[in-house]
Formats: C-alpha cells, structure tokens, sequence
C-alpha cells in the first residue's frame, strides 16, 4: 500500500534532513524534488533550453555538485517557468505512488503535486538562521561567500518562490507546520515522526 508524505518548505529550514530521516524511520522511497529544479537550473546555465532540459532529465542528471549557490538561483529562475514545472509534475507523482510509500520534499508538493497526500508538513525558520545554516555548509564546502551574501540571496530566493504565479510557496491549508528556528536536529524529526504517526492513525 503506498502511503505520500509531503514536505515543503524554504531553503535551509531543514525540510531535507527532515525528510531523509522520516524516509529512514518509515523505510520508504525519498525524492528531494529540488534536485529535479537544480537539475535543470544546471542545464540552463550550461546553454540548454528550460523546457528541452526538463523533458529530457534522466537520473544521471542529479548526480554532481548541484548545491552551489549559483545552480542554487538557476533552479529559482527555471522554477518560475510553467512549462518546465508541468514536464516534471508526472515524473514527481508517479514517484510519490510507488508500493510501499515515499517522501517528497520541495516547494509545492503539499499544493499542487500531491495535493491528497495523507501527511503534510510546512518545514521553515527565519531568514536569519536559515542563512546561517546555509553559510556554515557552504563554507564547509570550499565555497567562497559571506553571510550578508547568502542572507540576501535567502531573501531573493524566498520572494521568488512565494510570489510567482504558478505553485507558489506557501503550507498547504491542513499542513502540519514546524519552525525548525529554535529546534534541535533530533527535536525537529521528532516533531515531524508525531505528526505523521497522527496522520497514519486516522
């Protein structure tokens, strides 16, 4: 029986590490659908076309360093693009269907992917610690960046996603939301574990 978590979110509020540990606790498949933007954000740059780039994404395309801050603000930009979000609309859901149950984190999942979801989470933080985090891993990383930088592109990236016209950022309206600001790791996925158990009771 196949059973959909959704979990949306804004960059750095910890929906990812969040959702690879609900995936882990309940043995299920788990998709982290920036990936798919990131993906095609990496193409674009690169001199593809945004539809043709979406069309064609294979799973080889995920691999790679994809979570540079300019891959990053591509992905922002082709997430806009209508077309590009319906091409890989089937590829998403058909993945949230699958035997046995999946996770799927991004932006619109809870909305407009699978809007029927038995489980929704709203993972956030503020700005300023969802930058700081973001920081720290990619200074840990040998990328070359300020806080202020990553601050204001956080900030870019959140108007963005909340302001474009097609599956804007926001909680679905039976979303469980959890502000990971002044949550611990543990406390976070724990907090995350009991919604859902609520949700798989009923």
């Amino acid at each position: 029986m196949s059973f959909t978590i959704a979990i949306d979110g804004p960059a750095a509020a910890g929906k990812g590490t969040i959702s690879k540990a609900v995936a882990a606790h309940y043995g299920m498949a788990h998709l982290d659908t920036g990936l798919l933007y990131r993906a095609v954000g990496a193409k674009v740059a690169a001199g593809a076309d945004p539809l043709e780039a979406a069309q064609s994404l294979t799973a080889a395309d995920l691999e790679g360093d994809l979570r540079t801050p300019a891959v990053a603000q591509a992905a922002s930009r082709v997430a806009v693009i209508a077309e590009v979000r319906a091409a890989l609309v089937d590829f998403q859901r058909a993945f949230a269907t699958r035997a046995g149950g999946a996770v799927l984190d991004g932006r619109d999942i809870g909305t407009v992917i699978c809007p029927d979801a038995p489980a929704k989470l709203f993972v956030t933080a503020s700005p300023e610690v969802r930058a700081e985090r973001r920081y720290r891993e990619l200074a840990g990383n040998g990328h070359e960046t300020t806080f202020a930088q990553v601050l204001a592109d956080v900030k870019e990236r959140d108007a963005r996603d909340s302001a474009r016209a097609t599956a804007p950022l926001r909680p679905a309206d039976d979303a469980v939301v959890i502000d990971t600001s002044r949550l611990s790791i543990e406390d976070a996925i724990a907090a995350a574990i009991e919604a859902i158990d609520a949700r798989r009771s009923t």
